[in-house]
């Protein structure tokens, strides 16, 4: 093999060698510290908006098989885990259906008793303060365009985010009260009458499915535009969605 030859197997097995390390390190942060995720449905209005795409952060509670690509049964539980806090925004597996993925606001955590009632969400027999902060437009087609109220929550440790409150007697503001087992979070999305979850088929949700925390959005389309439409970024663009902090 002559000298020129074996210079460009040297470049090829070196390239090769990138490569394949650049694919395990991108293996390792996406199973160990971050995930990115694409908003597929207006459930969370006006917190996240569907083009929305964010990094979950894993290791905010922990692992368990759910954190792995393919979910191999290797333990059950959680290790390493801590305690998701009321209000968190977290992506998790839809219980029914554990291939699927879903992004919902931590609402009610084990032991809290959940309620809604006249359109007040009601924890633990205490109203939760709402007040009416503007309205909202939507540019996705699927969702109700304008003028959409917005309504200011404060959950019992302070923390603050909008709903949206698209009818005053839809089907989701009047409930039975649930009570989250141990080991089990209850979930809402901040479009409350456009959102199934767990006051309807997700349920209670296991810790042992919690991905992540969602934690910044670093990439956002607008009205409809799909990731490989380039041309039509410039002028879709959400700019100021563009490294916000998820709260």
């Amino acid at each position: 093999m002559s000298e020129k030859a074996v210079k460009q197997q040297n470049a090829l097995w070196e390239n090769i060698k990138v490569i394949v390390q650049a694919l395990v390190l991108a293996m390792i942060i996406r199973t160990f510290l971050f995930q990115p995720f694409t908003i597929p449905s207006g459930s969370m209005m006006p917190t996240l908006l569907v083009g929305d795409y964010i990094f979950v952060n894993k290791f905010a509670y922990g692992y368990s098989k759910y954190s792995m690509p393919f979910s191999p049964d290797l333990f059950s539980g959680r290790i390493f885990g801590s305690e998701p806090q009321r209000g968190d925004v977290v992506v998790f597996r839809f219980p029914p259906n554990p291939d699927v993925d879903y992004i919902k606001r931590v609402i009610g955590l084990p032991g809290d008793r959940v309620q809604m009632k006249n359109d007040i969400l009601y924890i633990n027999g205490q109203a939760v303060p709402r007040e009416p902060h503007g309205t909202f437009a939507s540019d996705y087609s699927q969702e109700p365009g304008d003028h959409i109220a917005v309504y200011s929550e404060r959950l019992p440790d302070g923390k603050v985010y909008d709903t949206l409150d698209l009818s005053p007697n839809s089907r989701g503001d009047n409930t039975q009260e649930y009570v989250v087992p141990p080991g089990h979070y209850f979930m809402m999305g901040d479009n409350r009458d456009n959102s199934d979850d767990s006051r309807f088929d997700v349920g209670y949700v296991p810790a042992e499915n919690l991905i992540g925390r969602a934690s910044i959005i670093f990439f956002s389309l607008g009205h409809d535009t799909s990731f490989r439409e380039i041309w039509k970024w410039p002028t879709n663009m959400r700019w100021d969605r563009i490294f916000k902090v998820v709260e």
